[in-house]
């Protein structure tokens, strides 16, 4: 059975594209599309040979964070200078109050989350207002659910399976 997938990978350039596409390739995919403008990579397999896992895993190992998995910084850091995106943030929770009132005062468009500001104002790509953003507190989980409903408070791999924790945001 052959699955088709849309995956959003980072990355920023044409060098960017080859490394993703040849990552994905490597690791069983029979088509690989990378868009540099939507950050979405486009891939065919076959389900009994390979997964969208093993896909993304593959290209989180040479450099670039997918939507399941964040690169090693290593990785990330031995990428070309013009191949190093902004990294997804991680937010961590706000213990100082000050901190947390200095955060209350940032926005970001809707359509286009990587464009943020610290005032209101218009995305740049698309002109819609940016919103303010919603105040999280950020804890990890195991998608395995090796250990249940645990959360950690730090990223990294699960201690149990070693897969890489998922960014769990809760409002507050």
């Amino acid at each position: 059975t052959v699955k088709t997938e849309t995956i959003k990978v980072w990355g920023n350039c044409g060098m960017c594209k080859t490394k993703i596409e040849k990552a994905a390739k490597a690791a069983g995919a029979k088509t690989a599309n990378w868009n540099e403008d939507s950050k979405e990579l486009k891939v065919s397999y076959a389900a009994n040979k390979t997964s969208s896992v093993k896909i993304q895993q593959a290209i989180s190992k040479s450099g670039y964070d997918t939507q399941d998995f964040t690169a090693v910084h290593a990785a990330y850091n031995n990428l070309p200078g013009c191949c190093q995106y902004d990294r997804k943030e991680v937010t961590a929770v706000v213990l100082n109050p000050a901190a947390e009132s200095a955060n209350s005062n940032s926005y970001a468009c809707t359509m286009h989350p990587d464009v943020t500001s610290n005032t209101p104002g218009k995305c740049s790509k698309c002109g819609m207002d940016l919103k303010e953003k919603e105040k999280t507190t950020v804890a990890y989980y195991c998608p395995m659910k090796c250990e249940g409903d645990k959360t950690y408070d730090k990223a990294g791999k699960c201690p149990t399976c070693g897969m890489n924790l998922k960014e769990k945001k809760q409002g507050l």
